[in-house]
């Protein structure tokens, strides 16, 4: 009986040990699953935005928009469309995005007050986004296979990630590291750094809340500390599953809004 009982204490425990192996996760599934809780929340969704921007002196400015994205595929094709609100003088400006896996991304901006269509060349991603402290890119996502990514560090509630851009052309950071919470995979603090080991830039997200079952960013901010200034974006009326169709992510409705969706 007792050889059993010893038996059986021994299987429990490399049972245990063996699920505990079965959970470890190397530095390319995590970066996966993050960027996943990041950007590919649902088949769709739509959220609107109130972008607070502050330059170095502290004087603020206000915009507000709404943000509806797209899914094709989980990880990889998705389709992002921003329709401006306020002030009057962004006021039905529109940022559309048609993301890719395997090449660079598609990026319109139109200005309604020159009726004009303008791409994004791939080269402006890393330019700020109308204004503000966040970037393109910080937008639709970075494509996770445009860095390579070593897990330097871990304790109960995070990963560290350290990320280094595959090419320099166009980038105005050397490297870059990621806090990623362990629980749900979202992406909480990300700083980065130029050539000379300097903090340049960080983002931060302030606050996360479960909504239609995903954990989600609420509120985050920006921060240049080379020039100053910050943007903080908070997110409202956020909605998942709402039905949206790769039809709205068309040229036809940069200048004539889809108003169903943008009203």
């Amino acid at each position: 009986m007792k050889t059993k009982i010893i038996i059986l204490i021994v299987f429990m425990m490399f049972g245990c040990l063996n699920v505990a192996f079965a959970e470890e996760l190397n530095v390319e599934q995590i970066v996966e699953k993050a960027n996943i809780a990041a950007y590919y929340r649902g088949a769709d969704g739509i959220s609107d935005v109130t972008m607070s921007i502050k330059d170095s002196q502290g004087r603020e400015r206000i915009r507000e928009f709404r943000i509806l994205r797209l899914t094709l595929e989980d990880g990889g094709k998705q389709k992002f469309y921003v329709y401006f609100k306020k002030p009057a003088d962004v006021s039905k400006m529109v940022f559309m995005v048609w993301k890719h896996l395997e090449s660079d991304d598609d990026r319109w901006l139109y200005l309604p007050a020159l009726d004009l269509v303008r791409r994004v060349a791939a080269s402006d991603k890393r330019s700020s986004f109308v204004g503000s402290h966040f970037v393109y890119e910080d937008v639709s996502g970075r494509g996770i296979e445009a860095d390579t990514h070593e897990l330097i560090g871990t304790d109960e509630k995070y990963y560290k990630i350290k990320n280094i851009p595959k090419e320099e052309k166009g980038i105005e950071f050397e490297y870059y590291f990621v806090w990623i919470d362990k629980t749900n995979f979202i992406p909480m603090k990300a700083q980065y750094y130029n050539n000379a080991d300097e903090l340049i830039r960080t983002i931060e997200a302030l606050e996360v809340e479960e909504i239609d079952g995903y954990s989600t960013t609420i509120k985050s901010v920006a921060i240049d500390l080379e020039r100053g200034g910050q943007t903080t974006m908070d997110f409202t009326n956020i909605r998942y599953g709402v039905g949206l169709t790769e039809a709205l992510f068309t040229e036809r409705y940069l200048r004539k809004a889809p108003v169903k969706w943008v009203k």
